[in-house]
């Protein structure tokens, strides 16, 4: 019987063990989007993990919507990437790219000459984006027009070739969490009267036409990609969550993906994300290999993969004071508690250094 410590084929790869590193934002880049050193060290220390998806990279310079995040849009970043790659790779492990573009979830100063961030449709998120200066309120966005879509799709494939190139073993397309193409699938955010807007099967266009743009360029089971159908961050939500993603799990059946990832996040705010519903339900919708996120433990996640609701588990919060959690897991030994005030500081407090 499978548990965490089963190996796993998935994709072009053979993983060790089913616990996989979730892609976490650390805010440990330079400012120009180009990792740094310390981050090759950071993901090497935690190549014992099945697989590691990287934090969330932008596909270009739009994408952008925290500071000190990585990039892959040219060729500096593409350089500082290989570092990484081969840190993990010489440790013995495995690593996908997470591929994103934040979409309205950005602010004028992290744009490019200071223009609007762009949108499905002309709504804004509430709250607030931190900048270089600050934590400022969001803005409107700026919808995009019709004939712009096709050269993001574009900004997804190139990117997706950059990380083959430097040697990350896959990509996870990022369409979860309240980002842009979160934003075209939930009809809370897109409220497009275009080919883009309306059905789900219209919402959910964009994604596949970044899936088929990504796959034709990188091949199928070197991709990945992420859901997170009751997540509310970034005010999101949907009239009906449950239709709209099951379908969008349907539609994506399309290519045979290395992975689809679905995460639990929302499940502590029943409906404030639209009508809820059980988000490893969509296991059953799925052919391949089902990744689980958010809210398990080792005994947890034994159980989901136990009771047929997950092939693998990834571990988020854990991950950032635990770098040897396989270990951790596997011989009982207490866990490091994480620290909030290191998750998004520049140093190695926290990140690859513990006082303990």
């Amino acid at each position: 019987m499978a548990d965490l410590f089963t190996p796993l084929e998935m994709g072009r790869l053979t993983l060790p063990n089913r616990i996989l590193m979730a892609p976490m934002t650390r805010c440990r880049a330079e400012r120009d989007g180009t990792p740094t050193p310390i981050m090759a060290e950071y993901y090497a220390q935690r190549a014992s993990s099945g697989l590691i998806i990287t934090e969330a990279t932008a596909v270009a310079p739009e994408g952008i919507g925290y500071i000190y995040t990585p990039g892959i849009w040219n060729d500096r970043q593409q350089a500082a990437w290989q570092h990484v790659t081969e840190a993990v790779h010489r440790a013995g492990g495995r690593i996908y790219c997470q591929i994103w573009h934040v979409g309205r979830v950005s602010h004028p100063d992290l744009q490019p000459n200071g223009a609007l961030p762009i949108a499905p449709s002309a709504i804004a998120p509430e709250g607030t984006v931190y900048t270089y200066e600050g934590p400022k309120p969001f803005v409107t966005p700026r919808a995009l027009e019709t004939d712009e879509i096709p050269g993001i799709v574009q900004q997804f494939a190139d990117a997706a070739r950059r990380a083959i190139a430097v040697g990350f073993d896959g990509v996870e397309v990022h369409g979860a969490n309240g980002y842009l193409i979160d934003q075209f699938l939930r009809d809370g955010s897109n409220h497009r009267t275009d080919r883009y807007g309306g059905s789900i099967e219209n919402r959910a266009r964009f994604l596949m036409e970044v899936l088929d743009a990504v796959v034709q360029a990188v091949g199928a089971d070197r991709v990945g990609l992420r859901l997170s159908p009751v997540q509310p961050f970034n005010s999101m939500s949907d009239s009906n969550p449950e239709a709209t993603f099951t379908r969008v799990v349907e539609m994506v059946q399309a290519w045979p993906l290395a992975y689809l990832h679905v995460t639990r996040m929302g499940i502590d705010q029943p409906g404030k994300a639209g009508p809820f519903f059980e988000p490893l339900t969509l296991k059953k919708r799925w052919p391949g290999v089902f990744v689980a996120n958010h809210g398990a433990d080792r005994d947890t996640g034994n159980q989901w993969i136990h009771d047929g609701l997950a092939d693998a588990v990834a571990y988020g919060a854990l991950y950032l004071s635990n770098p040897d959690l396989v270990e951790k897991f596997r011989t009982g030994r207490a866990l490091r508690a994480p620290d909030p005030k290191t998750f998004y500081q520049g140093g190695a407090k926290g990140y690859t250094e513990f006082d303990d």
